[in-house]
């Protein structure tokens, strides 16, 4: 910007954006400094380097303006999580589910995970009560989400991601 242009020549582009044509750095920073205005280097990259006349507080301003508003419309989408057991009751199964369809409702991903580790009831029962109880949430779950992943057959805490629907 201004005085920390090393390059001998520049190519100048106006305030109103025309093409001045490449000059002398200290020509293109006379003429700046004649508008009351700032020589800030757009382009470094190349033979001659890309300046731009304008005023530079304003320009950062503008910047961080932007900034500001994509932060704003920007929305965060959270984690959230529900525990259940894998024989556990229909009352208490619809109390959960009621719980992801409101997070679901929100916007957020919901991740079921279901407490197998150091069970004897699920061996005793049979492997397929996981899958099964899986089943049943997603078809509660409806049309509402859609699965997004499920976790690995050889992992020790079984689980799936559910995203809101479209």
């Amino acid at each position: 910007m201004n005085n920390k242009i090393f390059a001998k020549t520049v190519q100048v582009i106006s305030s109103d954006g025309q093409n001045l044509g490449i000059m002398p750095t200290s020509n293109a920073l006379q003429m700046a400094m004649d508008a009351g205005l700032d020589l800030v280097e757009i382009n470094a990259n190349g033979q001659t380097p890309i300046v731009k006349i304008m005023d530079y507080g304003k320009f950062k301003y503008e910047q961080k303006k932007r900034a500001s508003e994509a932060r704003k419309k920007q929305k965060s989408i959270e984690m959230k999580e529900v525990w259940v057991k894998p024989f556990i009751e229909e009352n208490d199964l619809n109390i959960k589910m009621k719980k992801v369809l409101e997070f679901l409702a929100e916007g957020n991903k919901v991740k079921v995970s279901v407490m197998t580790k150091g069970s004897k009831k699920v061996l005793a029962r049979g492997k397929d009560a996981v899958p099964e109880l899986f089943a049943r949430i997603l078809e509660i779950i409806g049309d509402r989400g859609a699965l997004e992943s499920k976790s690995k057959p050889d992992e020790r805490t079984k689980s799936i991601i559910v995203a809101p629907a479209k």
